[in-house]
Parts: C-alpha cells; structure tokens; sequence
C-alpha cells in the first residue's frame, strides 16, 4: 500500500470494502440524499465495476451489489433509508430512488460502562435484538406481512452505537444454551397480563397459548394471527371427548374437527412452513464486521489517544500468548489503515474517515484519529433502543436465564440505565418458560437465608387457597419456572398461635422412598407469605433436588388423552408418559402432578388432541376453554 502525493494512503479494492465504502460516500453527504447513478459513480468498487451504468445489465449488477452491501450494513445496525424522487424518466436516465443514512431525529444517548458489565450487556443486547417489538403496534398491524413470516415486528435498528460506547462488546461470549433458549422462539405478541401489556416471545400458538393459560385473566392482544390461532385452541377444547382409559382402546367417540388441516385458514401461520429466525447478533468475527466497530469507536473518541495493543484487546480479544498479542496488534494496524485509504485518483471517494496521526502510531503506536467525516452521529445508542436494552437488562436480573452472580450485575446495571428511561417507556418483556422472579421469591428467599419459618398462603393443584407454616429449604428453576421445595414438619418449633397452620404427611411416597414431609410449590402459586421466627434451631435433612421433583407424581392424578397423528413432539417432551399407537394417532397415559397444568396443556395443544380422561379433567378443560372464550367477547 503506497502513500500519495498529499501523504494519505492509497485504496486497494482487494479486501472487499464495499461496505465501508458505502458508508463513507453517504456519511460525507449527510443529510443530502444520492441517487443509484450517484453513489456509483463516487464507490471506487462500484465505478470500477459498472462505469456510468450505460446498460440495463451494468444497472441490474450494480443494484444486486448496492443491496447486499445495504443489507449487511443494516444487519450490523447502520440503516439505509431511501426515497422516490420527486421526478424521474427512465428514457432520461434518472433514477428511481435516492439514499442517506437513516440517523433518526433524537439524539443518542451515550453512558459509560464498567468492565463487568460487559458479559450482561453482550447477553441483553442479543435479547434486546432478537425481540425487536415496535413501540407501536399500529403501525405494524397497517403493514401486509406474510402469511409464514415470523410475527415480530422490527424496530428501527440500534446502530453500532452500542459498541461505540461499549468496546470490547463484540468480543464477549455469549453461552450457546442462552443463545438456543431466544433462537428457539422465533415470534412475538402483545399478551395482556394484570393490565400491563407485556411482550412475549414464544416458540409456536401451542407455546404462546400455554403462556396465556399459565396467566390467569391474561388475553393476546397483537398480532391478529396470534388470537385467532389463540380462539381455535380453545374452541377445538370445547370439542373434547371421554377417552377409554383402558389400554388398546380410543375415544369413545372422535369428532371430526370443524377446520382441517388441509384447509390453510386453519392452519397456524407457524405450521405452514418451517421459517427458523437468523439472529443477527453483534457477536460476529468478520473482518468488515470488526472494522465498523473500531470505526464507531473511534468516531466517538476523535482526539483521544489509544495503544494499539489496547484497541487490539478491546476489539479482537484479550490474548492468551505473546504470539497471539503479536498478530492481533498487526490485525488492528491493517485496519487503520483500511479505514485511512482514498482512491488511486484522490477524487473519488474512498474510506477516508479519519485523518490520522501517523508519526505518533510509526513511533509509539498510539493511534489519535480526527475528521471522521461526521461518523460520530452514530455514535450512542437511540432512545428507542435505549428503552428495550433497559427491559432486557431487567428482565435478564429477573430470570433463570443467566447465573446468580450476573444477575446480581445485571439488577446494579438496571438501576443505573433506568435513570436515563423516560417514565412508562420501558417495555415489559417475557420470555415464554422463563417467567421473572414472581413477588414471593424474595419473601422465600430470605427465609431460607435467616432460617425462618414461613406463614404462606398458596393456591393447590386444584385451585383451592391454603394456609401453611413451612420451613422453606431450596429454590430451584425447572424449565424456566421457579420452584420452593418446604419442610412441613414445624410443629416443635412453631409459636403457639402458629401451631394451627402447621399440617404434615408423614406417610412414605413410593416413587423416590422419602417422607411426604417434603412437599414442592411452584413459587407463583405463593399469594402471600410472611416470616416467621422459630422457637429453635430446625434441622432439614438435604435431598438432592431431582429426588424432591418426584414427591409430587406418586400423589398425581392418571390421565389419558389421545391425539390424531403420531410422532407429534410436544408428547416426547413428557416425561414418564407411556404411548401406544391409536388408530391413526397415539394414546398417551400420564400422571398429573397440578391439574391446573394439565388443563392449560391440553387446551394450549388442543389442535392435535381429540380426547381426554378422566371425565373430572376433561370438565375442567372445557369449563376453562367457555370461561377464556366468554373474555374474549367482553
């Protein structure tokens, strides 16, 4: 690479920098919109290419080219906005569409963050992106999307900001089972819970459908698709019949379904056709990728002064040898100089960003860049976006998703984002099957921590409400929903007037040889609690938590429903089920645990069940399903 004449370095074409090339050319021109013909001629990559786009081919290669360089500038969060002309003749040669950066018209926000927020900040962006609700549903709803398009509606896109003001971002891991647990839910919904609009991500109508269930009172309210998948579950429950609960037979009698499944205005978006989402995390390696990172970086730190071993660390990674450290600082000082090259002719644009200090990087390293060709707009993060990475953080302090000590990080970096949320603009969001911390799990939690008794009242299997003093032993998370395993036998240290309360089973469960002295309580099923202190040190024996899981299935109910296909996969997610083929379908025996679970699991999957035993849950299932279908009239 030779320098020119006026001491800048030359552009070479060989490292496909189209991209930066693009965002060179439309930064300079801010606020001004170009035209195709007009960023041709000023990309040297283009130009080189495509000429004066003389022919209908060189156009059509160049507009393929323009739009995938476009399309990987916004997946990295620069977006390009375009516009009609407000004249244009194709037997002129003018053009369609002109372009500019889109920049937003509120200022971004910039913070500063510590050194270990960034594993929690790398996780609540991933999230924060892969939600991507609208902070208007309206607008949304205005729009025609495909019938097998994912259901999320799309902010504007956050911008590299982010790790302008956050580097090192980049180069933060983040664990493949977060990662697969907010890939796996490819849509989201407006649900209505307690009021409070909440947005929800979930995997398919049978997982969205179980979130409602589990919530009771709670109702969708976008998209349209969600709650009319959400209305055929339930009336597909109303059609529920008695099973034969003894081997080999079926339903007694099986209803032929008022939508079939070869009728598409039955068919739930999401069964159509197999549409996995591709997250575009900031957690990419590319070399384009890196350089628009230290490009924002440096745009927003014009003046000041870094090493090149600190930038490498910053947006490479910390290096486990000298080697490694060697190779990374040799990285970075190419991509110093990529983004300080103009072209061969000094006229046409190149990636001149910055002008740079390079006696000071020959001599000592450091690296001091100005003249960022207005780069710094994007520096920051926008306010919009803002909003949705405080709830991430939030609800990511709230849920089993990450361990203990970053959630304790995760609640310090909440509190210090939210000064800088507007009131009522942080949106709620849920993930379904990691619900948040529900309102007893501190109460719980610091019984266990002081040794306390606990004076709880809880809602059963049944639905009944109960009073209990328990000593509570162990909180755990099963499948994203938290857990309290309690020691019922107080009596010898319970107060007086607490006695009452005290209630023990001192029979043995079959299933794992233990005491039903334990019992295990879903954390959310706790109304009110309050400690109590007792009269004596207790002592509680410590059970591993997988034997504490199986209390409950010895003093189940046995269930049965049938489906109408075979292999379906929410059966071979049931643990301890036995199958047996059924006709054209399977029977499935299980035993319940909370009834209440198993009416929201067969009313959520009710597409595929076409019947149920005993008659008890199935009156439960079809009261629930007329109680849902009557709210949604109202």
């Amino acid at each position: 690479m030779a320098e020119g004449s006026n001491g800048r370095r030359r552009f070479s074409d060989k490292w496909g920098k189209h991209e930066l090339d693009v965002l060179a050319v439309l930064s300079s021109a801010f606020p001004q919109w170009l035209t195709s013909r007009q960023i041709a001629q000023r990309v040297k990559a283009y130009a080189d290419s495509y000429g004066e786009l003389a022919d209908q081919a060189a156009k059509a290669a160049f507009a393929k080219q323009f739009q995938r360089d476009r399309a990987k500038l916004a997946a990295m969060g620069i977006a390009i906005e375009s516009r009609q002309p407000e004249y244009s003749s194709k037997s002129e040669g003018q053009d369609f569409a002109s372009y500019r950066l889109q920049l937003g018209d509120e200022p971004r926000v910039r913070l500063r963050f510590l050194p270990e927020d960034m594993p929690v900040l790398a996780a609540a962006n991933y999230l924060a992106r892969s939600m991507s609700i609208s902070s208007s549903s309206s607008k949304h709803e205005e729009q025609h999307a495909s019938r097998t398009a994912p259901r999320v509606p799309q902010t504007p896109t956050p911008g590299l900001g982010l790790d302008s003001i956050a580097p090192g971002l980049g180069t933060q891991p983040i664990p493949d089972s977060f990662v697969k647990v907010i890939d796996s839910r490819h849509f989201a919904a407006t649900v209505d819970v307690d009021g409070e609009h909440m947005n929800v991500a979930y995997s398919d109508s049978d997982d969205l459908a179980m979130f409602v269930l589990e919530h009771p009172g709670a109702f969708i309210v976008s998209p349209q698709e969600a709650v009319d998948a959400w209305n055929r579950r339930l009336n597909a429950a109303l059609e529920f019949v008695l099973a034969d609960e003894t081997s080999g037979k079926g339903a007694r009698k099986v209803v032929a379904r008022s939508i079939s499944k070869t009728n598409m205005e039955g068919v739930d978006p999401e069964d159509a056709k197999s549409h996995a989402k591709h997250s575009q995390s900031f957690q990419t390696g590319s070399e384009v990728d890196r350089r628009l990172r230290l490009m924002l970086f440096l745009s927003a730190h014009l003046g000041e002064e870094y090493s090149l071993g600190e930038l490498a660390e910053r947006f490479i990674g910390e290096p486990q040898t000298e080697e490694e450290k060697k190779k990374s600082i040799a990285v970075i000082r190419k991509d110093i100089n990529t983004l300080t090259t103009v072209s061969d002719d000094g006229e046409m644009a190149g990636s001149q960003f910055f002008d740079i200090d390079w006696s000071l990087l020959d001599a000592e390293g450091i690296v001091s860049a100005t003249n960022s060709l207005g780069l710094e707009r994007l520096a920051g993060i926008s306010q919009q976006y803002l909003s949705m990475l405080t709830a991430s953080v939030s609800y990511l302090a709230h849920s089993s998703l990450l361990p203990a000590e970053q959630r304790e990080q995760a609640e310090d970096l909440y509190m210090r984002l939210r000064q800088h949320v507007k009131p009522g603009e942080t949106p709620w969001l849920s993930l379904t099957g990691y619900e948040v911390e529900p309102n007893s799990f501190d109460m719980v939690k610091r019984a266990i921590s002081t040794e306390s008794l606990l004076d709880m009242e809880y809602t059963d299997g049944t639905g009944r409400t109960r009073r209990k003093l328990v000593a509570p032993s162990k909180i755990f998370a099963d499948e994203g929903k938290y857990y309290v395993a309690v020691w019922t036998d107080v009596d010898a240290v319970a107060p007086e007037d607490e006695k009452r309360f005290v209630s023990k089973d001192t029979t043995i469960n079959k299933a794992n040889g233990l005491p039903r002295i334990w019992q295990v309580l879903r954390l959310s099923r706790i109304e009110k609690a309050t400690l109590v202190k007792p009269l004596g040190r207790l002592e509680i024996p410590d059970v591993p938590v997988a034997e504490l899981r199986k209390w409950s299935f010895d003093n189940g109910t046995p269930a049965v429903f049938v489906t109408d296909e075979k292999g379906l996969p929410f059966i071979k997610r049931i643990q301890g089920a036995t199958v047996e083929p059924c006709g054209q379908g399977e029977k499935v025996y299980l035993t319940v645990s909370s009834d209440s679970w198993f009416v929201a699991f067969a009313i959520a999957h009710a597409r595929h069940i076409v019947a149920v035993a005993p008659d008890t849950l199935r009156s439960m299932i079809v009261a629930r399903a007329q109680r849902e279908l009557s709210l949604e009239t109202e």
